[in-house]
């Protein structure tokens, strides 16, 4: 009888222990995993680097990450409301209204990338035939070759809103018979792209760091009368949540940056690519020596 007892005994404990060790694996599966939620605008750099940021959180982090392409006021919105937890391409210099308006809900992670530019951007050959500053596009032959079109990008960029407040009419360019006309970044330099290879005149609304100061001969106009746009920096923002509620990833983005020779090989790389996040990855792993200082 006693050895029947101890045999029992053993295998009561052996099964308690089986539970206990099934119930910690169990507690271990349904763990919650980290995510970083991205909102981006499709711009050429923006594009490029937040993929870089998706390949490194998800295969260097463990993050589960999703991206969103937005126009610039709805990615604000988003991260003003936790939607998303960081947009990744501010212009302090063209967005100052949305970062006036959101002030309360968002804040400044940190620079990305320093010595940006923005303005009206048109091939070298016109600057060489006399159109040198904004003021030069009111000329007559200049209307007309140019159809009275400025070329922009998403109606919602801080660009698009200086130039048709600020640009269009300080500068007379209503009267002279312009319009702005509001596409995307990429349909902006298929119309670059179409006009130089048949030297045509086109102007645009340009900024830099782009990959398409590296392929086409390009010149800002100069503002003669007006200051509206100078060079800055491009910021990463976040909910203002975010240091709380997620403090690994509020610290790799806000270790994020780019100097702007590795600006330039990110932009070529991803001029070239078929694929933005296959694009991303082979760049990863060919330049460790930029990301390792990113992660926490």
């Amino acid at each position: 009888m006693k050895t029947r007892n101890i045999i029992l005994f053993i295998a009561l404990a052996i099964v308690l222990i089986a539970a206990g060790c099934g119930q910690k694996k169990s507690g271990e599966e349904t763990e919650a995993p980290k995510t970083a939620n991205l909102a981006y605008v499709n711009w050429a750099e923006g594009v490029a680097y937040t993929h870089v940021a998706q390949v490194v959180l998800e295969e260097k982090m463990g993050y589960e990450v999703k991206i969103t392409a937005a126009d610039v006021a709805p990615a604000y919105t988003s991260v003003a409301q936790a939607d998303n937890d960081a947009f990744m391409e501010t212009w302090p210099v063209i967005h100052a209204d949305y970062l006036d308006t959101y002030a309360e809900d968002i804040y400044d992670i940190g620079k990305v990338y320093e010595g940006t530019q923005v303005g009206l951007v048109v091939p070298q050959y016109m600057v060489d035939e006399g159109v040198r500053t904004i003021s030069d596009l009111k000329k007559p032959e200049v209307v007309e070759k140019l159809r009275g079109e400025i070329t922009g990008i998403d109606s919602g960029a801080g660009m698009m809103q200086d130039i048709a407040d600020e640009i269009i009419p300080g500068y007379g360019l209503k009267e002279a018979g312009y319009k702005l006309v509001a596409s995307s970044g990429p349909a902006m330099t298929a119309a670059l792209k179409k006009a130089v290879e048949s030297d045509e005149y086109i102007v645009v609304a340009g900024w830099r760091p782009h990959w398409k100061f590296g392929v086409w001969d390009l010149a800002f106009l100069e503002q003669d009368d007006l200051k509206v746009w100078g060079v800055g920096d491009i910021h990463i923002y976040g909910n203002a949540d975010l240091k709380e509620t997620k403090p690994e990833l509020a610290q790799f983005l806000e270790n994020m940056y780019l100097t702007n020779e590795e600006m330039g090989s990110l932009l070529v790389a991803y001029k070239d690519a078929d694929d933005a996040y296959d694009m991303a990855r082979e760049w990863v792993e060919a330049n460790p020596s930029v990301w390792e200082d990113w992660l926490p």
